[in-house]
């Protein structure tokens, strides 16, 4: 069992962040489209992801991408231990990704998303993030499947 960090950061100008990233990082992103990056970084164990879909700039969320839908569930379980909103979504379309994932919120209201990729599909997908309508309430990521 691997976890691996995610973060994701929405950014104004993708190519100027894919050169500095890149440049940072020492390696080219392993996916680059049009209005997204990802690197899957080794040293540290992060999965680093930007767009430049959300219209602000900064932070969009952060997360754990793990190896199995048991270790979806187990991060689901310790969420609603520590009385957080945990909202899960299967069979998502998302960030070119199919998978099954869940959001929940840390207590300062940064969104959360813990996911596990089972296949890369050719669209950035439509799903959108279910914890506004799990909690009641406005989201930072409100309306995006991962942004």
């Amino acid at each position: 069992m691997s976890r691996r960090l995610h973060v994701h950061v929405s950014v104004d100008d993708l190519s100027k962040n894919v050169a500095f990233y890149s440049t940072l990082f020492a390696q080219q992103p392993t996916v680059l489209k049009d209005d997204y990056a990802k690197w899957m970084l080794d040293d540290p164990s992060v999965n680093f992801a930007i767009s430049n879909r959300s219209g602000k700039v900064g932070i969009d969320h952060l997360g754990f991408q793990v190896d199995t839908d048991a270790e979806v569930e187990e991060i689901e379980a310790r969420l609603h231990e520590a009385e957080q909103v945990v909202a899960p979504q299967r069979d998502a379309n998302c960030c070119y990704a199919y998978g099954n994932k869940s959001w929940s919120q840390d207590p300062a209201g940064v969104p959360w998303e813990i996911f596990h990729t089972l296949k890369d599909i050719p669209i950035f997908g439509s799903d959108h993030q279910p914890l506004d309508e799990v909690a009641g309430k406005e989201t930072q990521s409100a309306g995006a499947c991962c942004g």
